[in-house]
């Protein structure tokens, strides 16, 4: 397992004690979530782009007709 030193500036640090202490978590589980959760991000905007590459246009629809569709 790495480890990893970072410095945080006053205000990151009071964000990040602010998190551990509203999720009951340590710190660096906070850090480790907020990895993953960026990376689920890039990966999701990477499907996304691949399906609009691969697609006609895609057919958007409002809340509206979608509910005209339901009932």
């Amino acid at each position: 397992m790495a480890v990893i030193s970072v410095r945080l500036n006053a205000e990151e640090e009071k964000i990040l004690s602010y998190l551990s202490e509203y999720y009951d978590e340590e710190k660096s589980t906070i850090i480790k979530h907020s990895l993953k959760d960026l990376f689920e991000d890039i990966q999701d905007r990477e499907t996304i782009q691949k399906f609009e590459a691969s697609s006609s246009a895609p057919l958007f629809l409002s809340a509206e007709e979608i509910l005209k569709e339901i009932v």
